[in-house]
């Protein structure tokens, strides 16, 4: 029996999604299929909602739903202490500690060289921007332990030299090759309470 094309392109479109198997996403689109029209219309409004509505804030590059995150508007954080991250996912996971009264950026990537990925291509100068606007103190450099993570974080430390502030990097509580986001708090609040300055 021929596959159903539909069905087909659906558990394509769920293969898309990081960790999913051909029959995880066959099973997703099965699922669909089993949902009444009006369950599977608030679906793919949800879908669209996000790709319309999620954008990334003008000055930190954090998800939100409008110019400026929570986070940056928040008169009550202390805009002298930065934490640097690759993506805006890593911010949450640093959000679950409530032990940080700082502010974030997002480099939304990491240096690669495979991928044709150089510091030009990350957002930096934001930052330097933020460093004179904001009399930035302290840079806590908290990119994955990874080969790229660790290159990014020492390449940027090195542009950060000229500045008159302190630059820190998480402590190695994060076993090595390990993803911020999938860190549990106790982990990540030791590697925050033990960085150190680069």
């Amino acid at each position: 029996m021929k596959p159903l094309k539909s069905i087909e392109q659906l558990t394509n479109s769920f293969s898309l999604l990081p960790g999913v198997g051909h029959k995880s996403a066959e099973k997703m689109a099965y699922s669909v299929l089993s949902m009444s029209e009006e369950q599977a219309n608030e679906f793919s409004q949800a879908i669209l909602r996000v790709k319309r509505e999620i954008k990334q804030c003008k000055k930190c590059g954090n998800y939100c739903e409008g110019d400026i995150c929570e986070i940056c508007q928040d008169e009550s954080r202390n805009k002298q202490k930065i934490i640097v991250v690759s993506s805006p996912k890593d911010i949450e996971a640093f959000e679950k500690l409530n032990d940080f009264d700082g502010v974030y950026h997002s480099l939304n990537g990491v240096i690669s060289a495979i991928k044709g990925i150089g510091i030009e291509d990350l957002n930096v100068e934001s930052l330097f921007k933020r460093i004179k606007q904001d009399d930035v103190k302290e840079i806590i450099l908290a990119t994955n332990s990874t080969l790229e993570g660790e290159t990014t974080a020492l390449y940027l430390a090195k542009l950060l030299e000229k500045y008159d502030i302190v630059v820190s990097r998480l402590a190695y509580g994060l076993p090595v090759g390990a993803h911020l986001e999938y860190a549990d708090t106790l982990t990540l609040s030791k590697a925050l309470e033990g960085r150190k300055k680069i």
